[in-house]
């Protein structure tokens, strides 16, 4: 395990990221540039060697609910993976998730080209077809997409939204 030094010594040397100590001897490094709200991609890197890194927009790597991984047992090399990963994740313009293809989108010439949803608390959704896609909006907020109108209906199913 590396001592809080090295943790330090290896964080600092990302000319990205800006130190900003914290309580109990505790200190944070923030991304400035991030093109998401999240800044923070080391979170309470602690005197006993303990902290965590942000990993929640990266795919692969197991976080918790918060997006974080903990670092206490990392190696040099996988602490400067991770981070890298982090500050990558982060400096990506956030893109619409868009579902994975999973049936054919033949189907999207069956269904209506818009609908709408209500769901709790008398909540509106809007489906429509445009563009080979299926968006769904919450007024003129963009909400999730769609590659088949099967997709889309079990994800508002989901939500508990049923057509109007």
């Amino acid at each position: 395990m590396l001592s809080f030094d090295q943790k330090l010594s290896i964080i600092q040397s990302f000319a990205e990221l800006t130190q900003h100590n914290v309580s109990l001897g505790r200190v944070n490094f923030h991304f400035e540039d991030s093109a998401h709200e999240k800044k923070t991609v080391v979170y309470h890197l602690h005197p006993n060697g303990n902290g965590f890194v942000f990993a929640g927009l990266v795919n692969g790597i197991q976080t918790d609910d918060k997006g974080m991984v903990n670092i206490r047992d990392y190696n040099e090399d996988e602490l400067r993976a991770l981070i890298m990963k982090s500050i990558t994740s982060l400096a990506t313009t956030p893109r619409l998730q868009v579902a994975a293809p999973a049936k054919s989108k033949a189907s999207n010439r069956k269904a209506p080209k818009e609908e709408t949803w209500v769901g709790p608390d008398n909540a509106t959704l809007t489906l429509q077809f445009e563009d080979d896609l299926w968006y769904v909006y919450a007024g003129l907020s963009l909400e999730s997409a769609f590659e088949t109108y099967e997709e889309a209906e079990q994800y508002l199913e989901e939500e508990q939204f049923t057509r109007a």
